[in-house]
């Protein structure tokens, strides 16, 4: 009797998850040819932007691809189009479909890079509702901040980590690559979840170190440019793994110009709603697509040093 109750349960709520998935799109989309026009414009202009020699016609290419781009999501049932020939640009959905968001950079003269993205909610009558992200890295001198998309963050997201407590609003675990100058590359852990307004929140004390209880709100990692660095999830352990960065000596400590892997692996685990520091773990270094990718996307002359 209990096992059948609890199957009725759990067909129930899988229905209940199902039928608010529907809801969300319940509208007929019939508008493919429209967006593969746009979709076909935005190509276009992103291979100007990115092939720009300075940064007024980067800037000014990049105008016409957010301006372009807009419109193409004002389009009725544009969330359910998947952008998958634009390449230049990260999408990236929610696995509840709930929101997706996109998110690229514009690699400036100085060796820095600026950020732009926006989040685009789903809606069931198909109409636009999103957010805009507004880099505002240069003015955050605290890289713990909670920030919003105004003051935003800013990275190129790769993957999208949900976390789901009974009872409990959602949280999503953001990776990232940062780039940063010249010198160094960063990669960040980031999160985003929604206030009772329905506001974006980047940033949630749910970080804890591994023999402490403090927490943090963002993590963002350092290490020189001519390296990689191994960031994701691990779906054999079920943790977010990662390089232990470390200076090739104890004078460079501090000068993360001389950081890199040491071999090593550390990890965040999942305990309680918090994601729990996990020291030396073993695993392989497996080749990962991402890393060449998010190692150096401007200058392609630096030739990156594998890891053994």
């Amino acid at each position: 009797m209990r096992k059948r109750l609890k199957s009725l349960i759990l067909i129930i709520i899988l229905c209940t998850v199902s039928a608010k998935l529907k809801a969300q799109h319940s509208f007929p989309f019939n508008s493919g040819p429209v967006m593969n026009k746009f979709q076909d414009s935005l190509i276009k202009l992103s291979e100007v932007t990115f092939n720009a020699t300075t940064n007024s016609e980067r800037y000014t290419q990049n105008a016409a691809f957010i301006k372009t781009l807009v419109n193409s999501l004002k389009t009725q049932g544009s969330f359910l189009f998947p952008f998958d020939s634009l390449k230049k640009i990260t999408i990236l959905k929610s696995p509840d479909n709930s929101f997706r968001i996109f998110s690229w950079y514009l690699p400036l003269d100085d060796g820095s890079y600026r950020f732009f993205g926006t989040i685009q909610m789903a809606t069931k009558d198909g109409k636009l509702k999103m957010f805009p992200l507004i880099d505002d890295t240069s003015n955050i001198k605290d890289t713990n901040l909670i920030t919003g998309n105004k003051n935003w963050y800013g990275a190129r997201y790769y993957e999208i980590i949900p976390v789901i407590m009974n009872g409990r609003p959602p949280y999503y675990v953001l990776i990232g690559w940062k780039g940063n100058s010249l010198k160094t590359s960063k990669k960040v852990i980031d999160v985003l979840s929604f206030n009772k307004e329905q506001q974006p929140v980047f940033g949630k004390p749910v970080f804890e170190e591994a023999k402490s209880t403090a927490t943090k709100n963002r993590i963002v990692f350092e290490y020189n440019k001519q390296n990689t660095m191994t960031l994701t999830l691990d779906k054999n352990v079920n943790m977010i793994v990662f390089d232990h960065l470390a200076p090739i000596s104890e004078e460079m400590t501090g000068n993360f110009e001389y950081y890199a892997s040491d071999l090593s692996f550390d990890a965040y685990k999942l305990l309680n709603g918090r994601l729990k520091l996990v020291e030396n773990i073993e695993l392989k270094n497996e080749p990962n697509e991402m890393d060449d990718l998010f190692s150096d996307p401007k200058d392609k002359k630096i030739k990156t040093i594998k890891k053994l």
